[in-house]
C-alpha cells in the first residue's frame, strides 16, 4: 500500500508542475484536484477506469509518434554506437526502470479479468514489447535530432525535440500530452493498488475495513478512499526526485522478493496448481526469475 502510494505521488506531482505551467495555479491544487477526480471516477466502477485509461493511452502513443515523426528526416546523422561509459548507461537504467512502474498492475488487476490465466499473461507480454518499442523508437529519433549531451541537459527533452520542427508552440502541445500521461500513470497505480488493499484486507492481512464494496458499484471504495489519501501525503514532500527515489528503493526490493518468492514455491510447493508456468527452467529451478532477481540487485547497487 505504502508503495503505490509514493509511486502515485511521484507522478502526481509531475501532473502538479505540468498543470502548474498551463494554467499558472499552484502546482499542489492540481495534484489534490487529480487525487479526488480520479477517486471518483475509480469508485465509480472499472469498465469507466478502464475506458478512461484507453482514451489517455491513445493520447499518450500520438504524443510519442509525433516525436518520432518529426525526427525521420535526422535518421541516420548520428553514431548511435557513441556513448559516454558502461556506468552512464547503467545509471540510466537504474533511473528509467521507474518508468516501467505500470507493468505489474496488469496483474492486479486479474480479479476483474475474464480468463486471466490466458488474458494476464499475454496482455502483460504485448504491453512490455509494444512499449519498449516505441521507448527505442523515440529514444533513437530524439538523439538524431538533438545531440545527447543537450538532451543530458535539458528540462523537457521531447519538447525540445519536436521544438525543431513545430517552433515554441510544440512546448503547449507536449505539456497538455504530458498532462494526461502523468495523470493515467496515477490512475492505472492506483487502480491496482488499491485492488492488493482489497486483496489483502478480504484475506485478513489488513483490517476488514478496506474490504468494503460499495452497495451500488461493487467497486472497493474504502481501499480506493485510503490508496487516495495516503498518496496525497506524501505529495507533501513537494519534490518529485526525492518521491521517485523512494519509490525506485522500495520497487527494487519488491521486484527482488517476488522472483525470489517463485523459485521457492517451486521447490515448498511443487504440487500446486499453475494455469501459467514460467518457461526456461532446469528441473524445478526457474532461470528467468533467477535472472530478474540478479538484474534487480546490479541496478539497486547502481
Amino acid at each position: 500500500m505504502y508503495f503505490v502510494a509514493i509511486t502515485s505521488s511521484a507522478v502526481a506531482l509531475g501532473f502538479g508542475r505540468y498543470f502548474s505551467n498551463l494554467f499558472g495555479n499552484g502546482y499542489l491544487i492540481g495534484t489534490l484536484g487529480l487525487f479526488i477526480f480520479l477517486s471518483l471516477i475509480m469508485v465509480y466502477g472499472i469498465k469507466e477506469s478502464a475506458r478512461l485509461a484507453i482514451f489517455i493511452s491513445f493520447i499518450e502513443v500520438s504524443g510519442l509518434l509525433i516525436v518520432i515523426y518529426t525526427g525521420l528526416p535526422y535518421l541516420g546523422t548520428v553514431n548511435y554506437l557513441e556513448a559516454t561509459d558502461l556506468a552512464g548507461i547503467f545509471q540510466a537504467s537504474t533511473l528509467i526502470f521507474f518508468a516501467f512502474l505500470g507493468f505489474e498492475d496488469i496483474v492486479r488487476l486479474s480479479q476483474e479479468t475474464k480468463k486471466a490465466e490466458k488474458t494476464t499473461p499475454k496482455a502483460l507480454l504485448i504491453a512490455i514489447f509494444v512499449t519498449v518499442f516505441l521507448y527505442i523508437c523515440v529514444a533513437v529519433t530524439a538523439v538524431s535530432v538533438l545531440d545527447f549531451r543537450v538532451l543530458g541537459l535539458s528540462g523537457a527533452p521531447l519538447a525540445d525535440v519536436v521544438a525543431i520542427s513545430l517552433g515554441n508552440k510544440a512546448f503547449v502541445l507536449m505539456s497538455w500530452i504530458a498532462l494526461f500521461s502523468t495523470m493515467n500513470t496515477v490512475l492505472v497505480v492506483m487502480l491496482g493498488g488499491s485492488r492488493i488493499v482489497y486483496g489483502m484486507a478480504d484475506s485478513g492481512t489488513l483490517p476488514n475495513f478496506f474490504s468494503r464494496v460499495h452497495p451500488s458499484y461493487r467497486t472497493p471504495w474504502v481501499a480506493i478512499l485510503g490508496v487516495s489519501f495516503l498518496s496525497a501525503l506524501f505529495t507533501l514532500f513537494k519534490d518529485v526526485a526525492i518521491v521517485a527515489n523512494i519509490s525506485n528503493f522500495m520497487i527494487f526490493i519488491i521486484f527482488f522478493m517476488v522472483n525470489l518468492s517463485l523459485i521457492k514455491l517451486r521447490y515448498t510447493n511443487p504440487g500446486r496448481s499453475r494455469p501459467f508456468k514460467v518457461p526456461l527452467n532446469i528441473g524445478r529451478f526457474p532461470l528467468i526469475p533467477f535472472l530478474g532477481a540478479l538484474s534487480t540487485v546490479f541496478l539497486f547497487f547502481n
